[in-house]
């Protein structure tokens, strides 16, 4: 499985930079069709508030219920919890990483993704299993 962060989701829709559009799109096809994809609600979250507000070409509303139900929502898995907080807390303090990206690390993990494509964490980070891929490398 792969877990695939917000700022994918956001690069296939904000076309200011056409490379990252295009390897962004061609990523989420393949895991798509794959179904390997997955996310957290976190990411649904923050697509949302970034694509219908803080956007430079925000999207309408019913595009962003569409992306949702179609693209996040078949991907979403992630269920948190409190243990699932405590955990993340964890790998906040142990690896220096943000709390919202050790959000994202600890989800990638208890959805055991080998991969999390991510272009805002260290690419090639190891935490056990997963491996922090940037693809626009």
């Amino acid at each position: 499985m792969v877990f695939v962060d917000t700022n994918i989701f956001i690069y296939a829709q904000d076309e200011t930079d056409p490379v990252k559009t295009k390897k962004a799109r061609e990523l989420l096809v393949s895991l798509v069709s794959s179904k390997r994809g997955r996310v957290s609600t976190q990411v649904i979250q923050e697509f949302c508030n970034v694509m219908v507000k803080r956007s430079a070409a925000p999207l309408r509303t019913a595009d962003a219920r569409r992306i949702v139900r179609e693209l996040l929502a078949p991907m979403s898995g992630h269920q948190p919890d409190v243990q699932f907080y405590l955990r993340s807390l964890e790998l906040f303090e142990q690896h220096s990483l943000s709390f919202y990206d050790a959000l994202i690390v600890q989800a990638a993990i208890d959805l055991n993704c080998e991969t999390l494509y991510s272009e805002d964490m260290q690419h090639g980070q190891k935490f056990g299993n997963l491996t922090i891929i940037n693809p626009f490398l």
